[in-house]
């Protein structure tokens, strides 16, 4: 889907921007390409800049509640400094790298209700105009791939996805948002955490895998929730025992019940040395206190049969997904409530 906008605060008769993506979901890390095409209006006009922004719906948790607004987590300089001839057409190729935490949009090719875009800024004379908007469709690397199958096959089920404006504490996250993945308890569990949430935090040479377990609590004693980080390589993917690796974490989460309440600082066992705990915290951090985030509005969706693989319960859940994503981008760009400069 591609937006072709006028950018008004050039006046009329200004250029017209079409920024175009190279088809197919985009790996975090990977190369995101393809090219914006201008439009020359009715004057020549010197193009100082060209500019790309990767935005994000994010939702924020507050005194007052929770609200949603578009942060700008990326920012990269594709051209500039050239003349626009009248009427002239011309277009200026790509080749830019995510950041290795952007939020993972798709899985098995199914929508999980996460809304990323990419924005293009135009300026021309002193004047700037974002004025194009297409969506950003991410899919999981190897590794997170291989830990969601794992969950899947575990009997843990999807519950939904949402993107948390704060910081995960004694973590490495490098974004102002975190993703978290909501996940229906395996049967084996059922009796002792109502559901899990999973974070992903990717870098060049591994992953930070960030666990919380929303506890049950019983006859004597109130639920609690439980935090614990793992670290895992981006390598030997195919040659490991995922199931019983993960399953391990989730056992750690579960059954360290002396730890749940506790606020221990994470340890300091080597990064990326395959399933190495990092401790136990009690809960995510936003701004200076925890706090656990509910799903967004239009993101649950329902587990298929092929582990994780995304169904969908008739069509409304369907239609309120699309028209969340379909709202964003057609709607007015200039409603960033939550954007971080």
């Amino acid at each position: 889907m591609v937006f072709k906008r006028l950018l008004g605060a050039m006046g009329a008769g200004g250029p017209s921007v079409d920024t175009v993506l190279d088809g197919g979901a985009v790996a975090p890390g990977g190369i995101l390409s393809g090219q914006v095409h201008l439009q020359g209006g009715s004057a020549d006009v010197q193009i100082e800049h060209i500019g790309l922004e990767l935005i994000a719906r994010v939702e924020a948790e507050h005194e007052d509640g929770e609200s949603e607004g578009v942060v700008v987590f990326e920012r990269f300089t594709v051209g500039g400094g050239f003349r626009l001839a009248e009427e002239e057409r011309y277009s200026v190729p790509f080749r830019v790298s995510l950041p290795w935490e952007t939020p993972v949009s798709e899985l098995y090719g199914q929508p999980l209700g996460i809304v990323l875009g990419v924005r293009t800024e135009l300026a021309v004379a002193g004047a700037r105009d974002k004025g194009d908007l297409d969506p950003l469709a991410v899919r999981p690397l190897p590794v997170q791939e291989a830990v969601l199958e794992a969950l899947g096959q575990l009997g843990f089920g999807f519950r939904s996805a949402d993107l948390e404006y704060g910081h995960i504490g004694g973590t490495g996250q490098q974004l102002p948002f975190y993703q978290e993945i909501e996940l229906t308890p395996a049967p084996q569990y059922a009796h002792v955490v109502n559901e899990i949430e999973l974070t992903f935090l990717a870098t060049p040479a591994g992953m930070e895998i960030v666990l919380e377990a929303d506890k049950r609590g019983g006859l004597f004693e109130s639920g609690q929730d439980a935090l614990t980080r793992f670290t895992v390589s981006h390598h030997d993917v195919e040659a490991r025992d995922w199931n019983g690796e993960v399953d391990g974490w989730i056992r750690q989460l579960v059954e360290h019940r002396a730890s749940y309440g506790s606020h221990a600082t994470y340890g300091h066992a080597d990064p990326y040395a395959g399933g190495s705990s990092y401790g136990h915290h009690s809960g995510h951090e936003s701004g200076h206190e925890s706090h656990r985030s509910g799903p967004g509005v239009g993101t649950a969706v329902a587990v298929g049969a092929a582990g994780l693989a995304v169904g969908v319960v008739g069509g409304l859940v369907a239609a309120e997904v699309v028209d969340e994503v379909g709202d964003f981008f057609e709607g007015d760009e200039d409603d960033e409530g939550g954007e971080e400069d």
